[in-house]
């Protein structure tokens, strides 16, 4: 298959009429083509993570030895920790911006920008996006909005302080605590831009996918990968103006005297002049956008592991009809779930019922996959690179984490450890690690055709996967117990509560994890940036994959083909296919590419 790659760049200048020589600018930071916005997305997406994980690990320091002097607090909180010592406002306000940076930055845009950019036109043979121009406003907006974000930690009384999820009175109120201040009305701008920077990018992404596949590329030839950037876009776009109109009237709220989420508050015993609004308003706003925001992160990852899970075991996917119905089933059914964050919010019971069938009824989905996975690597000709050991690592963190997600389903047994840090386990592991490995995975996966062929070192991989895989358990795993023997989170020191101080030794335990899983992401970094400059080449098609985004050059040219854009006529996973006679369909090659016809006597496989 490497002959369509060498074809020359004239070819493509001939057909295409890109006459005008790029600029750095053009080429680099203005750039409207899909490729480079896809690298943009991910060196912000990284930067944007390692500040995020920074947060965590000094806010895990803080519980671990509460009240301890350390001089890196100092160093990094200035004035929030005097004489080494962490403030208690700025302990809420790391968790709420780490919380933040993590959901939204890196898993939502970090995650789905990055792949969704690179892959949608080259797996369904397009020359770019729909709209190379609304692309390049759409990350231009992120990074606006990520700058701002920043830019609230810098404010003189802080960044926002309310929790990720930014719930008012806390968040509507710039009276309430040093954090309600401008740093909140900063953390409200950022996001209500990033929205706007997402459903941008959805819409592009949706009528790509619609229009602009190559002949022969039917829905049902699809790689599951494109399925699920393609419902995820959708996802995205019906809920996330939810979350717009809540920050816009909570900015309303904050500065115009309104009070849609604010009634009877009172500070110092003084009345304020609120009535009629309700916080509750604001969490079912939140949430309608929160539940789905979940599989926004998380289906990216699974369609990545898909891919990569197929190539790498050398097998067909299993049950390609059955990953795409329980896509589409997640998709519907994460958008009437909303209501299982909120079962101690005073909300109906029989409400709370009907919240609990439709949570439990999304285990049914998952755990379709979950299934769909163990089956495809089953007695495969298993290929244990680094981005094969991340997708196994997700299929591991999803189960576990998914399994205590029954228990937060389900109103009755969620009383009890609701607010506790068992959930910050249960989402951790569920979404959080989860979509990280998803993300690790396409990085190392996909890392040859966004560089130039250039492969990372496998050896620092396998460094990078075994030192984070045990860390993540050994933070997370150990959170579910601290959780059901009541530890609620999002506190600065639980030294007032005496039944918690024998759990101290396991919040060490965590910490320490943490430490040593923040230090072994330097491994990727050096990795991911001395791979970029003194990689190996590696072949054209290093991973043997059938997909067409290993069909173009490895030069990045604008149009992605020199010449005429592949047809394709089978669906993605034909690994290790054979005649009756047990040859290969292509002798000596254990994979077929979308590309190729079909072969005389060959039957296409009924998927």
């Amino acid at each position: 298959m490497s002959e369509v790659a060498h074809v020359s760049h004239d070819d493509h200048h001939d057909d295409h009429g890109h006459h005008h020589k790029e600029t750095f600018i053009t080429k680099y930071i203005f750039s409207q083509d899909h490729k480079m916005i896809s690298k943009q997305y991910l060196i912000t997406g990284l930067i944007m993570g390692f500040i995020g994980i920074a947060m965590s690990l000094l806010f895990r320091m803080q519980l671990a030895w509460p009240g301890e002097s350390f001089g890196i607090f100092e160093a990094v909180l200035g004035k929030w920790a005097p004489d080494g010592v962490m403030d208690a406002d700025i302990y809420l306000a790391l968790v709420t911006i780490h919380g933040t940076l993590m959901v939204f930055f890196v898993l939502t845009q970090g995650l789905s920008g990055t792949f969704s950019n690179l892959l949608i036109p080259l797996q369904i043979g397009a020359r770019d996006m729909a709209s190379g121009f609304m692309n390049m406003i759409s990350y231009w907006m992120f990074f606006i909005s990520s700058v701002i974000m920043i830019i609230s930690l810098f404010v003189e009384a802080g960044p926002a302080a309310a929790g990720w999820t930014i719930y008012p009175p806390l968040s509507a109120l710039p009276m309430a605590q040093p954090g309600s201040g401008m740093g909140m009305t900063l953390w409200l701008v950022s996001m209500a831009i990033f929205i706007a920077s997402s459903l941008l990018g959805s819409l592009n992404y949706i009528v790509t996918v619609i229009n602009l596949r190559t002949k022969g590329m039917s829905m049902t030839r699809l790689p599951l990968t494109i399925w699920a950037f393609f419902v995820t876009a959708i996802i995205g776009v019906i809920s996330f103006p939810v979350l717009l109109s809540a920050a816009l009237l909570l900015i309303m709220d904050r500065s115009f005297g309104t009070s849609f989420f604010l009634s009877d508050i009172f500070i110092q015993g003084e009345v304020l002049h609120y009535q009629g609004g309700s916080p509750v308003l604001y969490e079912h706003l939140f949430w309608f956008l929160g539940h789905p925001e979940v599989y926004i992160v998380l289906i990216p990852a699974l369609g990545i592991t898909s891919e990569v899970m197929s190539t790498n075991a050398r097998k067909p996917i299993f049950g390609y009809r059955a990953m795409v119905a329980s896509i589409l089933a997640i998709a519907f059914l994460s958008t009437i779930v909303w209501g299982h964050h909120m079962f101690v919010s005073g909300m109906n019971p029989f409400l709370g019922s009907v919240f609990t069938f439709t949570t439990l009824l999304i285990a049914i989905p998952s755990a379709v996959k979950a299934f769909n996975y163990i089956t495809t690597l089953w007695k495969g000709n298993l290929q244990l690179n680094p981005a094969m050991l991340f997708s196994i690592g997700l299929v591991s963190t999803f189960i576990t984490g998914g399994l205590t997600g029954i228990i937060l389903g389900d109103s009755t047994l969620d009383i009890n450890v609701h607010d506790t840090y068992f959930v910050v386990a249960h989402f951790h592991l569920v979404m959080g690690i989860s979509a990280l490995y998803g993300m690790f995975a396409g990085i190392y996966h996909w890392f040859p055709k966004m560089f130039h062929g250039r492969m990372m070192n496998k050896n620092l991989g396998y460094v990078h996967f075994w030192i984070t895989a045990v860390c993540a358990y050994g933070v997370f795993f150990p959170m579910h117990f601290v959780g059901m023997a009541g530890v609620p989170r999002r506190y600065y020191e639980n030294t007032a509560f005496p039944m918690f101080d024998e759990l101290t030794n396991v919040q060490v335990l965590m910490t320490v994890f943490a430490i040593i899983a923040g230090l072994a992401q330097l491994i990727f970094v050096y990795n991911f940036i001395s791979s970029i400059f003194y990689g190996k080449k590696g072949p054209v098609n290093p991973w043997g994959s059938n997909t067409l985004e290993w069909t173009t050059p490895r030069e990045h040219i604008h149009g992605n083909w020199p010449g005429e854009i592949p047809h394709v006529y089978r669906w993605a996973y034909d690994y290790s296919k054979t005649y009756e006679n047990g040859e290969y369909i292509i002798a000596g090659q254990d994979f077929v590419p979308q590309n190729v016809p079909l072969q005389e006597n060959e039957e296409e496989l009924n998927h």
